[in-house]
């Protein structure tokens, strides 16, 4: 049993008058006044019945107040149930349920949604508002270590395919994973991090476990705003930010001027980053550091390190210090360059997923596809469950995706099999155009066929609107082919 001070109280006695958490309209408070407000909500927490082991289903959106409360309930010795504030009540109602939650915690942006959940679901479940939350100035039970075993947050993977399930992390895992990073990326007094994903997703709740476990200031942004993030960068000495693809495009879209130095980069994770973007970041001088990890590795597990950004572009770098990476494919290990599936390990994998069996595989199986080269560095292709088969050949969409928006004129891109009486499979591509232009399908046809073997030059071609995501910004291809009948096919919209 390993046991440590709790990390907030550490921070407390190291730095109590230091700036803990910012807000993008320059509220701060400090890790004294978080620390006392946290103390004083567990508190409430505990005089509500709110007990050691209880599930709490969260709903809410980044503020001071989600820090707050989810240093609270490690105070009670509680499990944070992360709840995605974008998704319907019926989609929320079976989390709640399948999370067996004790207790239903919402900020007041979220009553109405939290009620539909309730009478949505069959559970007995009292809301209780985040903001009316009773607080108290003492109570002696409040815990004052934290042990790596004991589980700590519960988040439901994005359901790209079936039903999502509940990743369970101890402190442990959050705690390792922090560590792991800092000794890859370095740790710097002045560094500052701008939370731009959503705290109830592994990306930006890490970001809170680095805020207290280094001491290190954030910025939370309560919704992403490119205009707004590029602002933020300059004007309060950014070092790092957290981004997926879409939004590092936006932010590209949106920059004036230059970055200043005390900015390091952007850590880049959420899947395969098409080349063309890679490359108008090194036009800007940004430093992309790509990462791979997933909610079953309480975020990243791999990242490039910053001196190598430009040297490998396009690569997710190295297993994390605790952690291993290999390629496995037919059960055995690949050869550099080989494809396969991409198995990790270490102390910040989860323990398993709620209702089901834990973990007890040395590597953790993770359903993506990648290679290492002959330097060891990782390079993911795409998700295994979206790779196509086409006449016996393996075509990846990420391929396709990237040559797409090469294309001026072009958006962002996204492509997925159908099926084909004599292949199987074919690509098909859905595409956005950006404003004004007017690309047409044959000149797409003309330029994947310059770039692409024969068999992955896609088949049919849609313009669409937008793509279809979740609430982490990743592309759900299975959503792609309802769009067919409302967009209109080969660009007739």
């Amino acid at each position: 049993m390993t046991e440590i001070p709790h990390w907030l109280e550490k921070q407390y006695e190291l730095q109590p008058s230091a700036v803990a958490v910012e807000t993008s309209e320059d509220q701060k408070i400090t890790y004294e006044e978080l620390r006392s407000q946290s103390r004083m909500m567990a508190s409430g927490l505990i005089n509500r019945g709110v007990s050691k082991g209880d599930h709490i289903a969260f709903l809410a959106d980044n503020h001071f107040n989600y820090a707050v409360f989810i240093h609270a309930v490690s105070y009670v010795g509680g499990i944070v149930v992360c709840l995605n504030t974008r998704l319907t009540p019926s989609e929320l109602a079976y989390q709640v349920v399948d999370a067996e939650a004790d207790y239903f915690v919402v900020d007041h942006h979220y009553a109405q949604l939290g009620k539909q959940t309730v009478d949505s679901s069959d559970l007995d479940l009292q809301i209780v508002s985040l903001e009316a939350l009773p607080q108290t100035e003492k109570n002696n039970d409040l815990k004052e270590t934290i042990n790596f075993n004991d589980r700590f947050t519960m988040m439901y993977t994005s359901g790209t395919t079936g039903s999502p399930k509940a990743v369970i992390h101890t402190y442990g895992n959050h705690w390792f994973s922090a560590v792991a990073s800092a000794l890859n990326l370095g740790l710097s007094e002045s560094d500052k991090w701008l939370v731009c994903l959503p705290l109830f997703h592994v990306g930006g709740f890490s970001l809170l476990m680095k805020n207290v476990i280094y001491g290190m200031p954030v910025v939370l942004l309560e919704k992403f705003d490119p205009s707004k993030v590029n602002r933020l960068i300059v004007e309060r000495n950014i070092s790092l930010i957290s981004v997926v693809t879409v939004m590092l495009q936006r932010i590209l879209e949106h920059k004036k001027g230059e970055y200043p130095v005390s900015f390091r980069g952007a850590l880049l994770g959420g899947g395969p980053a098409p080349e063309p973007l890679l490359n108008k970041a090194f036009q800007f001088n940004i430093p992309v550091i790509q990462t791979y990890g997933m909610t079953e590795t309480s975020s990243q597990i791999s990242t490039l390190r910053p001196q190598d950004a430009w040297r490998k572009l396009g690569s997710a770098g190295k297993a994390l210090s605790s952690a291993s990476v290999k390629i496995v494919s037919d059960g055995k290990e690949c050869s550099p360059y080989d494809i396969g599936e991409i198995h990790v390990k270490g102390p910040m994998v989860s323990i398993g997923y709620y209702h089901h069996e834990p973990h007890r595989e040395d590597y953790l199986s993770t359903g993506d596809l990648g290679y290492v080269d002959q330097d060891g560095f990782l390079f993911v292709v795409d998700r295994l469950k979206d790779m196509i088969i086409t006449g016996g050949e393996n075509v990846y969409p990420a391929e396709i995706e990237s040559v797409l928006q090469e294309v001026e004129g072009i958006q962002e891109a996204a492509v997925t099999g159908m099926k084909h009486s004599e292949w199987g499979e074919v690509p098909a591509a859905f595409v956005v155009r950006k404003d004004n232009w007017s690309v047409t399908i044959e000149e797409l046809r003309i330029y994947c066929m310059t770039r692409l073997a024969g068999y992955k030059v896609p088949v049919e071609f849609y313009f669409i609107e937008e793509l279809p995501r979740n609430a982490s910004n990743k592309i759900v291809r299975r959503n792609l082919h309802s769009l067919i009948d409302k967009e209109g096919r080969n660009g007739d919209k």
